[in-house]
C-alpha cells in the first residue's frame, strides 16, 4: 500500500535541512539547473511552472518560475495538484518537473492536463533518476523510493481522489529511453532526450547520506562523467527530457 501523501511534506521538510548543511548539494544542483534552462524556449508567451517544487531551490536559476507543491511552504508560489493545474487554456509556456516525474502514479492523467494549459509550441521539461548498470545499485539499495523497473505503469487517462504517494524511480528510464510502451507519449513530440553519467550526484549521497567525497573533487567528477556520458546504458544516472504537444 502507498504511504499517505503527507509523507511528501515530510521529505521537503528533510530535504530543507539537507541543503542548507550541505553546500555540495547546492553546486551539484545548479549544475542540473544550468540543463534545464538551455531548453527554456523564450519566445513562447506565458509563464514557467514548476511542479513538485519541493524546497523550490529552481527559482535559483529561473527566478521567474512559479513554484507550486502539493502543500504550502512560505517559498512557493502557489498550492496546486498536478492532475488539476489552476491555469486557463494555453496559458503556460513552460511546465519543468524535477524529480517529480516519478512521482506521477498516472502519467497519461497528468500530460492531459499539461497538454491543456500549455501554450502553442509550450514546452514540458522532466529532469529524472536514469537506471543504468551502474546507478540501479545506488538508487535501489541507497534510496528509500522503489526503483520498481518491473511494475506496471499506470497509463489510464484519470487518476481519480483520493490520491496516495507514490514513486517509481525508473519510470522515466522506462518509458522515455527504453519505449516499452510503443507509441507513448500520444499526441506529444519528443525533441530533446538526453540520458549522462552523474556519478558526482550518485556519490554525494544526495539528501539522505553523507558525501562519498569532498566537496573540493566536484569538477573533477564532472569530467568523468562528461567523458562516461558517452555510455549512458552502462554509467547513466540522470535524464533530462524535452516535450512539445502536436498541433
Amino acid at each position: 500500500m502507498n504511504p499517505p501523501l503527507e509523507q511528501h511534506q515530510a521529505e521537503i521538510q528533510q530535504n530543507l535541512r539537507s541543503w542548507k548543511a550541505k553546500p555540495l548539494l547546492q553546486k551539484i544542483y545548479a549544475g542540473f539547473y544550468d540543463r534545464i534552462v538551455t531548453l527554456i524556449d523564450e519566445r513562447v508567451p506565458g509563464r514557467i511552472v514548476e511542479i513538485g517544487s519541493g524546497i523550490g531551490n529552481l527559482k535559483s536559476r529561473l527566478p521567474r518560475a512559479l513554484a507550486t507543491d502539493l502543500f504550502p511552504n512560505p517559498w512557493l508560489d502557489l498550492v496546486c495538484d498536478g492532475y488539476e493545474l489552476p491555469f486557463c487554456d494555453g496559458t503556460v509556456s513552460h511546465l519543468v518537473l524535477f524529480d517529480v516525474f516519478h512521482h506521477l502514479e498516472a502519467p497519461n492523467a497528468f500530460l492531459k492536463e499539461a497538454r491543456r494549459v500549455l501554450a502553442p509550441s509550450g514546452r514540458l521539461i522532466v529532469f529524472e533518476p536514469f537506471i543504468s548498470v551502474c546507478s540501479f545499485p545506488v538508487y535501489g539499495l541507497l534510496h528509500h523510493e522503489a526503483v520498481a523497473m518491473g511494475k506496471t505503469i499506470n497509463l489510464t487517462q484519470t487518476l481519480p481522489r483520493p490520491r496516495a504517494y507514490y514513486a517509481a524511480q525508473g519510470n522515466a528510464t522506462r518509458l522515455f529511453f527504453r519505449k516499452e510502451t510503443p507509441g507513448w507519449p500520444a499526441n506529444w513530440n519528443i525533441f530533446h532526450n538526453e540520458a549522462f553519467s552523474a556519478f558526482h550526484y550518485l556519490l554525494s549521497g544526495g539528501f539522505s547520506k553523507p558525501a562519498m567525497y569532498p566537496a573540493g573533487w566536484i569538477d573533477a567528477f564532472r569530467n568523468l562523467d562528461a567523458s562516461l556520458s558517452r555510455w549512458p546504458r552502462v554509467f547513466g544516472g540522470r535524464c533530462l527530457v524535452g516535450m512539445c504537444s502536436k498541433e
